[in-house]
């Protein structure tokens, strides 16, 4: 994937492109991406994939003007319009997921087919999600993985949670990132999406992890009830980052597009 920039009205953007086929914006979640992602990898064998940084995120400029969910769906607008995309698929993963969905009630005509892959945006007294701001490092794994042990591997790349350099690393990165992925998911992720769900025209595909610890399955069916027409797509052995665990299958599901 090679990482690019492109202006907006507010700020420069950073996003990774690479891929032949139709176009496919992918909008990650509240860790990040890199340009070795495998999901983005395996995205590029069958799709061109635009996926743009949240600013604050990796390299990119942090931005003050994004404030709140409403002017965050607004700048990846914009980015997609920098871009020239007019109508491409449309993914998301967790709280890309959330604002993907935002951004298909907002310009609901501008998306035919739209992928929430374990998507935040809403909140279920009875299913409280947890707090991922409260959390240390060793305690990602159990929530964001099916096979926890593996998780730990695969957000470590194989280094041990005790290596302070590793871990120095991932703390300065996680603050700044989660400073900005804060203004739309802290206390809770949720900013009234509920409430817009009915504007979605887009065909939408919900896909997520059987596993999934951090925003149950039982979330799967809240979306797929407000959204008309949703399908849902389960996928085993998987947890909330299943674009990992499952990339294949995850991939596979959006044939159904």
């Amino acid at each position: 994937m090679d990482l690019k920039t492109i202006a907006t009205p507010h700020v420069a953007v950073r996003y990774f492109e690479g891929g032949s086929g139709a176009p496919l914006v992918f909008l990650h979640g509240a860790g990040g991406i890199t340009a070795q992602d495998p999901f983005l990898d395996a995205l590029a064998k069958k799709y061109h994939v635009y996926a743009p940084l949240l600013p604050g995120y990796g390299d990119s400029e942090e931005c003050a003007e994004l404030r709140d969910m409403l002017d965050v769906a607004l700048h990846y607008l914009d980015t997609l319009d920098a871009l020239g995309l007019k109508d491409p698929i449309l993914a998301g993963h967790s709280m890309g997921g959330m604002i993907a969905a935002e951004m298909a009630a907002l310009d609901n005509h501008r998306f035919s087919k739209l992928a929430l892959i374990a998507s935040a945006g809403l909140w279920l007294d009875a299913h409280p999600i947890p707090d991922l701001f409260s959390l240390v490092p060793y305690e990602y794994p159990p929530l964001l993985f099916h096979d926890a042990e593996k998780g730990a591997a695969l957000m470590t790349q194989g280094v041990n949670f005790d290596d302070l350099d590793w871990l120095k690393g991932f703390l300065v990165t996680n603050a700044r990132q989660l400073g900005m992925a804060g203004r739309i998911l802290f206390p809770i992720p949720e900013r009234g999406l509920k409430q817009r769900l009915y504007r979605i025209r887009s065909k939408t595909l919900l896909i997520w992890g059987d596993s999934d610890r951090l925003i149950p399955p039982v979330y799967a069916q809240a979306f797929k009830k407000e959204i008309a027409g949703a399908e849902l797509v389960s996928i085993p052995e998987a947890g909330h980052m299943l674009i990992w665990e499952q990339t294949a299958r995850v991939v596979a599901a959006l044939d159904r597009l």
